[in-house]
């Protein structure tokens, strides 16, 4: 009894009568409301706004895509469309290119209907081509099953912009073939007239064979200019529906600037060769002018040089001034003393690749050599080299504290030059990176950090 009692008072002092219990029902539900009605107009995770429709239905509230509004669920959608064709044409422009490889090609080269010298006319490099096909699509296809094994239906987790900032040195290889385009056509046109089992072998591959989808060689020949000058419409649209606070988005804007450079740049050799077609003319700015201007610079060190692509970086590239001492006591006179010259400059550094077949796609190994292209400022429409390359491994690159914003190169046995930026610290940079790759070159590169004093009149050198 004594224990009855007890409970029965524990159960009457613990504080919450009948008003109170009210009042805490009452500013429950006040707070569920609330809660409802923050959950009834949260904002759109994409863009911060408060438009998002009220769901009435728990069903269907569960089975929303995240907390977007309805123009930002558009959105979404649009872009994991865009991104999907980008992938699926580039599958596909890669089946057309084995097509060339398969059925035409290799059958042409096994049947002797061609030399090589004559398969190389036709086809030109289009190995190259399909091996960067192949590299591009196994990346784009990675990054999209792996968005989907992560829950990404969206794929907003797909950087198409990046991926192809990371391809980027496929555009030369559309170059190489697209200025190739038209003498390709006109032998193939030349040999069908004089060859006559090459005349029967194509007519009877265009009839009777289904994965030609009854197309000559001709329209199959045409499938690396189409993709080319497609880009920048896919890229187009990716941009169009990504939001500016998406990672990817400055990358999509910087992807898209560098194929239309390209195109435009094709466009101007072709004019330049004589050629009637031209790519699909896209307008220009300053940066896109600029961009054209860079990529025949880099056209010319390559021709100057010789080197591979594939195996050759370019370091730096800019306008430089430059002067050509007349003695070593310069630095005591002053540079101001010295008359310079605005000079386009490029830093090429040639790389060994741990693969020496031309078909296959290596790290790059060991600096196996470095040169500086001197080129004068466009005239007449054309570039022209001021001289042979520097070549870093017989230089000595040195500067002074009383003139730190110049910068002298010695090459062995012949020729001096300073160099200056109208910025300082850019002067400071290119001394730094020009430095680096020629005391890394030459048998002699241990003895050369004694040199700059001996051969140099200044009597101070950057450490």
């Amino acid at each position: 009894a004594t224990r009855t009692k007890s409970a029965d008072v524990e159960r009457a002092d613990s504080g919450i009568g009948q008003m109170s219990a009210r009042k805490w029902r009452n500013r429950a539900s006040e707070t569920l409301s609330s809660l409802q009605a923050w959950e009834a107009h949260r904002p759109c995770t994409d863009c911060g706004e408060r438009d998002l429709p009220v769901e009435t239905d728990v069903q269907n509230c569960n089975q929303r895509r995240a907390d977007l509004c309805e123009k930002c669920r558009k959105r979404r959608t649009e872009r994991k469309e865009s991104v999907l064709e980008f992938v699926n044409t580039e599958a596909s422009y890669g089946e057309d290119l084995r097509i060339i490889k398969e059925e035409f090609y290799l059958p042409m080269q096994a049947a002797g209907l061609l030399s090589q010298e004559q398969l190389l006319g036709i086809f030109s490099n289009i190995q190259e081509l399909i091996d960067l096909n192949e590299n591009f699509l196994e990346v784009l296809q990675e990054e999209i099953d792996q968005a989907f094994d992560q829950g990404d239906d969206d794929l907003m987790t797909v950087c198409i912009g990046e991926i192809f900032l990371e391809f980027v040195n496929m555009l030369p290889a559309f170059q190489t073939y697209c200025l190739q385009q038209s003498s390709s056509v006109n032998m193939l046109n030349a040999l069908e007239k004089e060859k006559e089992l090459l005349r029967i072998f194509l007519n009877v591959s265009q009839n009777d064979n289904t994965a030609l989808r009854r197309m000559n060689l001709r329209s199959f020949l045409m499938a690396p200019l189409q993709r080319v000058t497609k880009y920048p419409l896919l890229l187009s649209r990716i941009i169009k529906a990504t939001t500016e606070y998406h990672p990817d988005h400055g990358s999509l804007r910087e992807a898209k600037s560098r194929i239309e450079s390209h195109l435009e740049h094709i466009n101007m050799k072709t004019k330049q060769e004589g050629n009637t077609w031209t790519l699909r003319s896209f307008r220009q700015d300053s940066k896109k002018k600029r961009e054209v201007i860079n990529i025949e610079m880099r056209e010319t060190a390559l021709k100057t040089v010789g080197w591979l692509r594939e195996e050759t970086r370019f370091v730096m590239e800019g306008s430089l001034q430059l002067a050509q001492p007349p003695d070593g006591q310069w630095v005591k006179k002053g540079s101001k003393t010295l008359k310079f010259q605005n000079m386009q400059v490029l830093l090429l550094v040639n790389m060994k690749r741990v693969s020496e077949s031309s078909l296959e796609s290596a790290e790059p190994g060991p600096v196996k050599d470095a040169v500086l292209v001197l080129i004068r400022d466009k005239n007449n429409g054309k570039f022209h080299l001021l001289r042979e390359p520097l070549r870093l491994s017989n230089c000595i690159v040195s500067t002074d504290p009383d003139c730190d914003d110049t910068f002298e190169l010695i090459e062995i046995r012949r020729e001096a030059f300073v160099f200056r930026d109208s910025d300082r610290a850019r002067t400071h940079h290119w001394f730094r990176q020009i430095r680096r790759y020629s005391r890394e070159l030459g048998s002699w590169k241990k003895r050369r950090n004694a040199l700059p004093n001996i051969m140099i009149s200044t009597p101070h050198t950057r450490p």
